[in-house]
């Protein structure tokens, strides 16, 4: 990357923290000074960056600053929600654990709970775990923001899936403290201690949760937050809240947000099924060491940089020539698959067919509350076999396709898979994980297929913790670092902002128009105005639209493309929407757009 190393001194590592760094926005909102021009790094740096971005989820405590992952009062506030799952596991009579949150979040709800409710029926026990996603299944592999916002709905959700129910310890996961729809369920808790222990997982300091009103409630997130932080002196509610540093992308939870959602839940859930299972007490030096075999993970993951890179190169270039990327999967590492595959839409404006997951054994190797979704259309059909009859009869080697699986597979399953994309295209690649010296029967065929095979190898017992988690996490961190790079590569990222994000709720209204202000240095005024006459396709906004509120304007915006980068480059310019549309077919690189346009002003 010309005139940047993406290394960077201890000073800048932890620029973030101080407090006149972006003042006005929360943890999980700022940018990372670490990526500032990811959008013009080369596949390796990008990688390099992510990495060095994933670092800062187990950065240690230091004075004066937020509080972290390793921080004591977070490990015993862990410690005390697994004991409260223990009580459950013990006595799971007319109990309940549920798991709720919106988009990313939600996703890993999703397979964490499925995940710990096949190891209990494994176990011949009760299985005590449910899930929520706001928007209901149909969120698991496709954008459903608009739920997002109401409080109304989370709460209803969760009164029908606890009807019965005497005991329910309730995980709501919000990385930045701002979703109505949890923030609805929380209150709902709160409204009924006598059956509801609330727990709040996310990533900002408590005095950065929204406070923004909430469409029919007297609530905001911030003021639920309070009522728990004063319930919590009594172990009436919980609050898990390290702050994990901003994202690679700016705002964009999937990734940071999403791994240490994952990371956390399972330090919680893994210690309560020891503790049940195996005898082995929740233990403050229990928590850490599974926390360090997390650690452990990214840095076996990431040791992989060159292959990532590769992978990424690759998927940039297919979306660059409007061709597409199929993940091909098997068991949990396949959902990985589905989840990083259905985030790629929202976050950069990404076409469906883009980026696509399938999964061996479809909806019934996926056990969702709501079971097969292929009746919804063609977006929803996600077997194998689907691949092979609406994907793999048009697919060339301008295609990239990618094989996830592991060594506990049925390798020979993988094969022949691998045979008939082979067929159509020789951009087939592999990433799998293997236990140290266990040899899989026919990668050697498989590998011959392949014009890249990424072999993570494992310890065959980790430090701590399970390894398929570890395996599910090391998937994740790949996967995003591909499709996120991918799209840097193909010009979906200004600096490290996702400027071509969809404004379909009222979080990615504001944060649209929070970019636009600092992408334009214009007050928040004539950027909200830019931003509506990129949404409305006008020069001149009407009283309607001005009287309008939010959710009238996002829910327009569920048929727009490039909002932000066309609201941006008529802020620059000052040329109409029309010109800028025009700007934008002629260079679709958003900083290349703006820069070439400003230049012809000079």
């Amino acid at each position: 990357m010309a005139g940047t190393d993406w290394t960077c001194s201890h000073a800048t590592m932890h620029a973030w923290e101080f407090l006149d760094y972006e003042p006005s926005l929360p943890v999980s909102e700022k940018s990372n000074p670490l990526t500032r021009d990811i959008d013009r790094a080369s596949a390796n740096n990008i990688v390099r960056m992510l990495q060095a971005c994933d670092t800062q989820i187990f950065q240690e405590d230091s004075e004066d600053t937020y509080q972290r992952l390793s921080s004591e009062r977070v490990v015993e506030t862990i410690m005390e929600v697994a004991k409260r799952v223990e009580l459950i596991l013990k006595d799971p009579q007319d109990s309940l654990v549920v798991l709720s949150g919106c988009g990313t979040s939600g996703r890993l709800a999703f397979l964490i709970v499925t995940g710990f409710n096949k190891a209990l029926r494994e176990l011949n026990q009760t299985s005590i775990y449910s899930y929520i996603i706001a928007g209901g299944d149909r969120a698991l592999l496709s954008s459903q923001e608009a739920p997002e916002d109401d409080p109304k709905q989370g709460m209803l959700t969760l009164k029908k899936v606890c009807e019965g129910k005497k005991r329910v310890l309730f995980i709501g996961i919000s990385c930045g403290l701002s979703a109505p729809f949890v923030a609805g369920q929380l209150d709902f808790c709160m409204q009924h201690p006598e059956v509801y222990t609330p727990v709040l997982v996310g990533f900002n300091p408590t005095h950065q949760a929204r406070d923004d009103p909430m469409p029919g409630c007297t609530f905001t997130f911030r003021s639920v937050v309070q009522r728990m932080q004063e319930l919590s002196k009594s172990q009436k509610a919980f609050l898990i809240n390290p702050a994990v540093g901003p994202e690679a992308i700016s705002g964009s939870s999937r990734m940071k947000g999403g791994s240490s959602t994952k990371i956390l839940l399972e330090l919680v859930l893994s210690a309560a099924h020891a503790a049940t299972f195996t005898n082995m007490p929740v233990t403050y030096k229990g928590i850490l060491q599974h926390m360090e075999a997390y650690k452990q993970t990214l840095d076996i993951t990431y040791a992989q940089t060159a292959e990532i890179a590769a992978l990424l190169e690759a998927a940039g270039q297919s979306l660059r020539c409007g061709r597409r990327v199929c993940y091909l999967g098997w068991g949990s590492v396949a959902i990985l698959g589905l989840i990083d595959a259905s985030e790629c839409n929202p976050t950069f404006g990404a076409d469906f067919e883009d980026v696509r997951g399938f999964i061996s054994g479809g909806y019934r190797e996926m056990n969702n509350n709501e079971g097969p979704l292929s009746s919804l259309g063609s977006d929803f059909r996600v077997t194998h076999k689907d691949f092979l009859h609406l994907v793999l009869p048009s697919l060339n080697d301008q295609d990239t396709v990618l094989l996830l699986y592991t060594h506990s597979d049925n390798i020979r399953e993988v094969a022949k898979l691998a045979h008939r994309a082979r067929e159509k295209t020789s951009n087939i690649h592999a990433v799998y994980h293997q236990v140290d010296g266990a040899a899989a029967e026919q990668q050697d065929d498989i590998d011959r297929l392949c014009s890249s095979s990424l072999k993570i190898t494992w310890a065959s017992s980790p430090a701590s913790g399970s390894l398929l988690h570890m395996w599910e996490l090391s998937t994740k961190l790949l996967l995003n670092a591909v499709s996120t790079g991918a799209h840097i590569l193909k010009g979906k990222i200004y600096q490290n902002d996702m400027i071509d994000v969809q404004v379909t709720n009222s979080k990615l209204y504001r944060r649209a128009t929070r970019l636009l202000q600092k992408l334009s240095g214009y007050p928040e005024s004539k950027c909200e105005e830019a931003l509506l006459k990129s949404l409305y396709q006008v020069d001149t906004l009407t009283i309607d639209i001005t009287s309008s509120d939010i959710t009238a304007h996002t829910r327009t915006a569920r048929n727009r493309t490039k909002v932000v980068p066309l609201a941006l480059v008529c802020l620059l310019t000052g040329c109409t929407v029309m010109e800028a549309e025009s700007h934008l077919e002629q260079q679709p690189i958003v900083r290349e757009a703006v820069e070439t346009c400003l230049s012809k002003l000079v």
